[in-house]
């Protein structure tokens, strides 16, 4: 069984929990689905806006498909949830990828 079948296969079992949510999601992108990916990342934020890793992700993934508008708006998102969390690396890893982008 591959990766992306078993962590459907789990996912079943638990179709909110963001670990998988966010696993499919990176697993799809490394396979070039990234309309999937994209879907699986912002699923995760709709369930869990607290889960900041998946800001990251879903950003630089904008970014890949030229969305740098919408990119621009996630790091956002999440350095406001980095900033509630108190997760200063997290911030400072979205404050970085933003910057890049927007200077």
């Amino acid at each position: 069984m591959d990766r992306v079948s078993k962590l459907k296969s789990l996912l079943q079992d638990s179709p909110k929990d963001c670990f998988l949510l966010h696993a499919l999601g990176l697993e799809h992108q490394k396979l070039g689905a990234l309309d999937t990916a994209q879907s699986y990342f912002e699923q995760v934020i709709e369930v869990d806006p607290t889960y900041i890793g998946t800001y990251y992700h879903l950003a630089k993934l904008l970014e890949l498909v030229g969305d740098t508008a919408k990119a621009v708006v996630i790091y956002e998102k999440g350095m406001e949830e980095a900033k509630k969390a108190n997760d200063m690396h997290a911030y400072g890893e979205l404050r970085s990828a933003w910057e890049e982008l927007t200077f």
